[in-house]
């Protein structure tokens, strides 16, 4: 499942890594960026997110300008290839929470095979952004984020890595403190493969990258090209049960909808109760409801409303038949299909229905647009497992899974596989 490869990395001797390091590229917004960008002149964010070439009006130019900005740094020696392969436990450490796992390349196969289970979909878009800067770059940029239920060999080896002295050990300006040690010794690498080779994993993060793995492979076997490194993907794969990630809500913010329309329409299908102390209550009210089954909190900023006990006989007639238990029972598939598309009776479209990773930031948005936010509870991660199992995808913007993966600390450049 997972294999040994040899990562490209920044040569600590060259550059400071705290300043080149990146997140993912679909969390940085355009301020992000230009910061990024200016915090140092080979920040990786300028190969992941790369700028169009000036005065070069073609579609691809960018990532033209990403392939010639790797090709230069591995030439100046600011990304330099380790000289043996390695699966690699990465760490990363904030507070009391732990978060470790190992990072290799992971073998592709069919997904009717259901040893990777995805629990979203995906768009044509974004997949389509990255297979270009993947056929450009001839590299795996960034890790997908990959969750299963461990123990044995693999979860050891991890267990112990802290043993001895980390490959990298960097704090970078979000306070997360990043460590990374390699694992060469070929025993231990077959007791890791042993292990794992029968298990299987959620995509926790990374859905996109890995459609974008699957097509790559497709592309490349269509060309009579036989095996390679198209036959992999960069991934982190972390035991749910032990240094396991933590699980945020992702909050909605509905402009225009009023909130005397909003609770008025909620009460038809759920019981409706104002939370003394508003907003500032609304949190610790809305985990404790969540203990007992769905619970939503709906506030304009100021007042807030806890919605709990959905009609039974509302809520089966909105909910599709035909997909699963699991899906059925998420907080995310009530709130898309009965409260907001059968209550509320609007469009289920991001026009409509915005998406935001705090609550400051759904308040703010619903407030600037006249209209109210929406807050959930995170989704377990058991549940997104039941609803992968079961064959399944979730509403979009379901779960947030942190931390996230930092972006430039191991590349799996094709070159070096």
């Amino acid at each position: 499942m997972l294999h040994p490869f040899r990562a490209l990395r920044y040569d600590p001797g060259r550059v400071a890594l705290a300043d080149v390091l990146a997140p993912p590229y679909d969390v940085i917004d355009e301020a992000q960026r230009a910061h990024l960008e200016a915090q140092e002149p080979h920040n990786v964010v300028r190969i992941t997110l790369p700028r169009d070439e000036p005065g070069d009006p073609s579609a691809d130019s960018r990532y033209q300008v990403a392939a010639r900005l790797m090709a230069q740094w591995r030439d100046d020696g600011i990304l330099v290839p380790d000289e043996q392969p390695a699966l690699y436990v990465y760490e990363q450490r904030a507070g009391g929470h732990v978060q470790r796992g190992l990072v290799g390349a992971l073998g592709l196969t069919p997904a009717e095979d259901a040893i990777v289970l995805p629990h979203e979909n995906t768009m044509a878009g974004p997949v389509a952004d990255r297979l270009a800067l993947m056929v450009a770059t001839e590299a795996d940029l960034e890790m997908i984020f990959l969750v299963y239920e461990g123990g044995g060999a693999a979860a050891r080896a991890v267990a112990e890595a802290d043993q001895s002295e980390p490959l990298i050990d960097v704090t970078t300006s979000d306070g997360l403190r990043h460590r990374v040690w390699a694992i060469t010794d070929a025993t231990a690498l077959t007791g890791i493969a042993d292990d794992l080779h029968s298990r299987r994993a959620v995509i926790a993060d990374g859905h996109h990258r890995y459609a974008t793995y699957l097509q790559y492979q497709a592309q490349r076997h269509a060309a009579g090209d036989g095996s390679g490194p198209w036959d992999f993907g960069l991934a982190f794969l972390v035991d749910g049960s032990a240094f396991g990630p933590q699980v945020h809500a992702i909050h909605r913010a509905i402009p225009g909808l009023a909130a005397g329309r909003a609770i008025e329409q909620a009460a038809t299908g759920f019981e409706v109760t104002e939370i003394a102390g508003g907003l500032s209550a609304a949190e610790d009210t809305l985990a404790k409801a969540g203990l007992d089954g769905v619970a939503f909190v709906v506030t304009d900023g100021n007042r807030a409303w806890l919605l709990t006990q959905p009609d039974a006989a509302g809520l089966a007639a909105a909910l599709p038949a035909d997909r699963s238990a699991a899906w059925r029972a998420l907080d995310v598939s009530v709130t898309h299909a009965f409260l907001i598309a059968t209550l509320w009776g609007l469009d289920d479209r991001e026009e409509v229905v915005q998406f935001h990773h705090d609550v400051g930031s759904a308040v703010d948005a619903a407030a600037a647009g006249g209209g109210i936010a929406l807050l959930l509870n995170p989704t377990p991660v058991a549940d997104v497992a039941a609803v992968a199992a079961a064959g399944d995808r979730m509403p979009r913007k379901s779960t947030l899974f942190v931390p996230k993966p930092a972006t430039g600390l191991l590349i799996r450049s094709f070159d070096d596989a």
